[in-house]
């Protein structure tokens, strides 16, 4: 069963606090999506398992900790979502990297697929789907269903702010997916933008607007 994490660190806070700021740049929006998403990334995979191996250091044999278990892989929703995959990677060399395009039909309010690339064993990995913002859940219920279709089964969100419509979307439709917050906000407004949030996570990511 499915679990929701809401990260409670100062280091977190404090970078989340500036990313909330109208005033802050581009630049200096990027990099702290980025930080945020390294941070997260550490504490999410504080559970993965490991099995005991020998390592012969200069002076003598050291029984030491490796990862065990499934491969990792990295799936950001196009395109806010690779504002996160850099720094998840710097801790995870070895993870491999899907894209899942999706835009929210401004009528509708629903996702509409665009792009869907995935590793060939996508469904024998750990997957961590990355989008910055959860709000009606909408898009990441979509990228949950195309993965699951690809033979995936163990499988996370991690979002830097979410919304209680978000996380209920996603639990309904995907009570086995574990979602991880830097924050969850109050509410969606009339336009299904999380309030207080952060604006257009993509539009501030790459100066779109």
């Amino acid at each position: 069963m499915g679990k929701l994490h809401v990260f409670d660190h100062p280091l977190i806070a404090h970078k989340l606090a500036i990313l909330r700021n109208k005033k802050t740049s581009v630049k200096e929006f990027r990099e702290l999506v980025s930080e945020i998403a390294g941070l997260m990334c550490y504490e999410a995979t504080r559970n993965l398992p490991t099995r005991e191996v020998e390592v012969q250091t200069p002076l003598a044999t050291a029984k030491c900790r490796m990862l065990a278990g499934k491969k990792l892989a990295i799936v950001p929703i196009l395109r806010a979502g690779l504002g996160m995959v850099e720094a998840m990677v710097d801790l995870i060399p070895s993870a491999k990297i899907g894209h899942i395009g999706l835009y929210r039909d401004p009528v509708t309010h629903l996702p509409v697929e665009y792009y869907c690339k995935l590793p060939d064993d996508i469904g024998n990995r750990h997957v961590f789907v990355v989008d910055p913002m959860l709000a009606t859940g909408g898009s990441a219920v979509a990228a949950i269903d195309f993965l699951k279709q690809h033979g995936c089964k163990t499988i996370s969100m991690l979002n830097i702010i979410g919304c209680p419509e978000g996380v209920e979307a996603v639990q309904k439709a995907h009570p086995d997916v574990n979602i991880y917050l830097a924050a969850q906000d109050e509410c969606l407004n009339d336009h299904k933008y999380i309030v207080p949030g952060l604006g257009d996570a993509g539009d501030r990511i790459f100066g779109t607007k």
